[in-house]
């Protein structure tokens, strides 16, 4: 069939177009997508930060509508409505024992734009066209792996505003619910208020944490970080993070998550720790070196330092959890939102790059 699609030939530019989409396989299902967030991920690989297979279609924040379905796929039918996610094989030993975000094919399925079978669903004038992260839903149609659509018992309208569930909600909120899992009465430093940041800071006030420290250069973002659960604020600009994150906390947070991917930061991240304190990473830093001294930084304290993809989640069974915090309001992840035309593709990007939006949401309509 034919769809309309953003695709970037060459990095740094995407062209809206048409472009065949083909038919789903075994396994596989047809979405039509009614709203794809903007995740930071998306630029690192249309800047190939990342080694994205071009020509490519980014998007991995899909929401939407299954059409059809192929054969064997018993989990979805069509109407379902369904937040997309993750692209898993579901055969590695990872995949088999509940972490399909440690699967061994997981570069491949997220940057190659190939799927299981090593082919691709996407192509134009006969050329294939990778799907990004197994997904590429900067598209109003794609074929997903049955895996990484998640069906979800929600109207459409609050559908679209649940597009970063599947990747920057998921991540932050998996960092400190699935990974950290920090204790009641705890404290805990959130470095970027992005997407990821906020729904770190959500997650912390869930899990009862008494001091949620979000550090941010933006003073817009820290104001939207007081309102999502932060109970201190610290702007990097204005003074030294570590010393006053020492200073709050009376000697170092428990634990801290830094969702920057600035190198330096990384290490504001574990010095801010109390000894026996843990850092999640969960940023892509690209190609630059982490300026971490070993000794001082991590053995001294004993600290210890975590990277995680996509939060430490399953998502058949975290982003329903998290569907469940949305409905009861302990995951307020509307109040990051902004919408654009998916004509207006490139001024979504920008407006996340320079921070104006912290999550923009394309309305496919």
């Amino acid at each position: 069939m034919q769809v309309k699609a953003a695709v970037a030939h060459v990095p740094g530019k995407m062209v809206i177009e048409t472009v065949e989409l083909a038919e789903p396989k075994a396994t596989e299902v047809c979405v039509k997508i009614i709203a794809a967030g903007v995740c930071h991920t998306d630029a690192a690989g249309l800047n190939a930060v990342v080694p994205v297979t071009f020509p490519a279609i980014f998007g991995h924040e899909g929401v939407g509508i299954v059409e059809s379905v192929g054969v064997g796929v018993d989990t979805l039918k069509p109407g379902d409505k369904v937040i997309l996610s993750f692209a898993s094989c579901g055969c590695c030993k990872y995949c088999i024992q509940g972490t399909p975000y440690a699967c061994d094919e997981l570069n491949r399925l997220f940057f190659d734009g190939s799927y299981k079978d090593g082919t691709k669903r996407f192509s134009k004038d006969g050329e294939a066209v990778s799907s990004f992260f197994g997904q590429g839903s900067f598209a109003d149609h794609v074929v997903v792996d049955a895996r990484n659509a998640v069906k979800v018992d929600i109207d459409e309208e609050n559908l679209k505003k649940l597009c970063s569930l599947g990747c920057g909600v998921q991540t932050g909120a998996g960092a400190v619910l699935n990974t950290l899992v920090p204790e009641p009465e705890s404290t805990l430093a959130v470095f970027g208020c992005g997407g990821v940041g906020m729904a770190a800071i959500m997650a912390a006030k869930i899990r009862g944490c008494s001091k949620i420290i979000a550090v941010d250069v933006v003073p817009s973002r820290l104001e939207m970080a007081l309102e999502c659960g932060a109970t201190h604020v610290v702007n990097g600009k204005e003074c030294d993070s570590v010393e006053k994150i020492k200073e709050i906390t009376g000697g170092g947070a428990n634990y801290s998550v830094e969702c920057t991917g600035v190198p330096f930061l990384v290490k504001q991240a574990l010095s801010c720790l109390s000894r026996l304190g843990k850092c999640c990473l969960v940023s892509v830093t690209g190609d630059a070196e982490v300026p971490i001294a070993l000794e001082p930084q991590l053995m001294n304290p004993s600290v210890t330092l975590v990277g995680v993809t996509e939060g430490g989640a399953n998502p058949q069974t975290f982003i329903p959890k998290l569907v469940q915090f949305y409905k009861e309001g302990r995951l307020p992840v509307d109040k990051l939102t902004d919408t654009y035309k998916f004509d207006d593709i490139e001024q979504a990007f920008e407006d996340s790059h320079s921070g104006k939006t912290i999550k923009p949401i394309l309305i496919m309509d």
